[in-house]
């Protein structure tokens, strides 16, 4: 039987046709080609991987060091993070169970790969950054989001909500601690009946741990990974991106139970093959002589956190909750409910562009993301060009 030119259109499978556009990207493109865009939608540092980074990976890249690696990583690399890790968290963590990613997002496709098959239900505490909930639906599984609430002037979880959407029938549970969007970080009380509730069901629990060296009052976020047995279902994501001021170079990590090892390494392979070796080369160097930087990045976001959130709170009819970690500020404006109308008009009326919390999905509508991860002068400018617009 002859079918019709045309009557099987080359579409991609639904599941990917009903993947959400980036609204983030949406509102940069609206700012893009214009000189006189403050931009502060992205998620980085106005400023560049420092100079120590950049000139381990170049010796590497001069030297020649372009040619393929191990699946889970080069063994020094991962020796060095086995280490960091270790000295972080306080406990053994062996290089049995880390391995290099090709990016952090590519860490968390990943463990979903892992771990989701088709119509499985996996649990979110959200607003989120959007990849985290589209990364399941790309593989056919089903997504429940439990929201955060603004409440005293910060972020919080209700942990009985949490508790109530992790069922039997949950295959997993995504948190991401510190959050982007919000800057919430979990509670350090609430993790052992996080998971004890996920021992209780069999519930896989990924930690994305982007930023979990960018807080205010700690050297690090409260962490799954000292609780964790090697018996344990839980997945610990990472990137350099954020601490090092890395995001150009698309590199991150996974913690994980030695079983999953040999199954990951399997799909890294049929995923990305491996990590680049010269720019494996520069993680090495952030990880083995790095923490000095790590501490100042920790105290200019301090200052930046405290110089936009201070100055917001002092605009009429906004609500600036405080961030306990990361680098956004993730405010609302009264009056002003649909978050990319109004980002689009700050666009146009005074050049000034923020990422509209809609893009974090519904729970952040009527919220607007300001990367505070810029030199005080950049924040300072922003600020003034939207308490111009608030006067107009």
């Amino acid at each position: 039987m002859d079918y019709a030119w045309g009557m099987f259109a080359p579409l991609p499978r639904p599941e990917v046709q009903s993947l959400r556009v980036s609204k983030i990207r949406e509102v940069a493109n609206a700012g893009f080609g214009r000189d006189d865009v403050l931009a502060f939608w992205f998620g980085e540092s106005d400023q560049p991987t420092p100079a120590f980074i950049r000139e381990a990976a170049a010796r590497a890249l001069l030297d020649g060091r372009t040619f393929y690696t191990h699946n889970l990583g080069r063994a020094d690399v991962r020796e060095s993070l086995s280490t960091y890790l270790t000295n972080l968290h306080g406990v053994s963590i062996g290089t049995g169970r880390v391995a290099i990613t090709s990016a952090g997002v590519n860490a968390v496709m990943l463990a979903a790969q892992l771990v989701v098959s088709p119509g499985d239900r996996t649990v979110i505490v959200g607003p989120v950054w959007p990849n985290v909930p589209e990364i399941p639906r790309i593989l056919s599984g089903e997504v429940e989001m439990v929201p955060l609430e603004a409440a005293q002037g910060r972020w919080r979880l209700d942990l009985d909500r949490l508790m109530d959407a992790l069922t039997p029938d949950t295959r997993a549970l995504v948190i991401n601690s510190p959050n982007n969007p919000s800057g919430w970080m979990i509670p350090p009380d609430d993790r052992a009946a996080i998971l004890e509730r996920c021992r209780r069901y069999g519930i896989w629990l990924i930690c994305d741990d982007v930023y979990e060296r960018l807080t205010f009052d700690r050297p690090t976020a409260p962490s799954f990974l000292p609780m964790a047995t090697d018996e344990d279902r839980i997945i610990g994501t990472n990137s350099f991106s954020k601490a090092w001021r890395m995001t150009g170079w698309r590199l991150g990590w996974m913690v994980v139970p030695p079983a999953l090892m040999d199954g990951l390494g399997v799909l890294i392979e049929y995923n990305t093959s491996c990590a680049p070796d010269f720019v494996q080369e520069g993680a090495k160097a952030a990880l083995d002589h790095g923490e000095p930087t790590v501490a100042a990045i920790r105290g200019e976001l301090a200052a930046a956190r405290d110089q936009v959130i201070g100055a917001l709170r002092a605009m009429p009819g906004i609500e600036a909750p405080t961030p306990d970690g990361g680098f956004y500020a993730f405010f609302r404006i009264a009056g002003r409910p649909d978050s990319m109308a109004t980002c689009k008009a700050l666009i146009r009326d005074v050049g000034l562009g923020l990422a509209p919390g809609v893009a974090f999905g519904p729970e952040g509508e009527g919220w607007f993301r300001w990367c505070f991860a810029a030199r005080p002068e950049k924040n300072a400018a922003g600020l003034e060009r939207l308490a111009a617009y608030l006067n107009r």
